[in-house]
């Protein structure tokens, strides 16, 4: 593997690396200096930021206020707004350095290929963090991201509309040469057929069942004409080019495999509701202290039967 470089400038507020071949397969990573990327410095809120190797929280660029996770059915959703910009906020919980492979809408970030696991990411120092903010360009700039109607996301302009509304993050620890003890010279390589069963009904059987079917037919067309429509699902478009500056270094992977795999999924807040993500609540009258229980301090009665 050819070594890379490293600028070493102040001025950069953007530093790329480049790794050269990993397993055979060229890619390219990249780390964010701390001069670009803004941190967010408020309190910590674990409700807004998901992993093990890794914290990936989504923030509104606009209000600079981390996204609610919400959590339903095994998988982790955000809520976005249309036409609001937004960064993906990746902070490194462990002691050594690892590469985060990053895809929105099942596009690489950092290639703009489909995204697959051996391409390249972003290269983070041991316990830091950074927001990264768009589509990178070249070595000097990204587009922004902005949440956006689906035809106007950058996967459907592209022609992959299939996988919009996914944030994915696959994380790769470093492999690191470890010293060892003085020894005599060694040679080291490195290298159903589903079952049938038999119909069996009677004319009045299916007679009955197909009254039971045109009814249960009709009571879901209504039901389909009383329920609210849902409004068009979100993307991520291809924003403003910001300046993000560049130089290269090289990164090689332990295993092949991510250590981690986080992915988050977006939609319009209306969307997850319909969805059942998000709980919809009545709307009565607002309360000056939602979470206080409204009691004299004793025991209250339990429900009524």
């Amino acid at each position: 593997m050819s070594r890379g470089t490293q600028g070493t400038r102040r001025s950069q507020r953007n530093v790329v690396y480049r790794a050269v071949t990993v397993y055979g397969r060229p890619f390219q990573t990249f780390q964010l200096s701390r001069r670009f990327v803004t941190p967010y410095d408020g309190p910590y809120n674990p409700a807004s930021a998901i992993g093990t190797q890794v914290d990936v929280t989504v923030i509104d660029r606009d209000t600079g206020v981390p996204l609610d996770i919400h959590h339903h059915r095994g998988r982790s959703y955000v809520a976005g707004r249309p036409g609001t910009r937004y960064a993906i906020r990746i902070s490194n919980r462990t002691g050594e350095r690892v590469l985060a492979v990053m895809a929105v809408d099942g596009v690489n970030i950092v290639t703009g290929q489909t995204a697959d696991w051996s391409q390249g990411g972003y290269v983070l120092a041991p316990w830091q963090s950074y927001e990264i903010t768009g589509w990178r360009k070249s070595d000097r700039e990204v587009a922004a991201f902005e949440f956006t109607s689906l035809p106007d996301s950058y996967a459907a302009r592209t022609g992959r509309p299939h996988d919009v509304g996914v944030i994915g993050v696959a994380v790769f620890n470093e492999r690191i040469a470890r010293p060892v003890p003085a020894a005599p010279p060694q040679v080291y390589r490195s290298d159903g057929a589903k079952s049938e069963s038999d119909a069996g009904n009677t004319a009045r059987d299916e007679l009955a069942e197909k009254s039971g079917a045109e009814q249960r037919a009709s009571a879901d067309a209504a039901g389909r004409a009383m329920a609210p429509q849902p409004a068009e699902r979100l993307g991520t478009g291809h924003g403003a080019r910001e300046h993000s500056y560049a130089s290269a270094t090289a990164f090689v992977r332990r295993s092949a495999s991510p250590r981690e795999v986080v992915s988050i999924r977006y939609d319009r807040w209306e969307n997850l509701v319909r969805a059942g993500v998000i709980a919809q609540f009545g709307l009565g009258e607002p309360r000056a202290f939602p979470k206080s229980a409204r009691n004299d301090g004793f025991v209250p009665d339990p429900p009524a039967r």
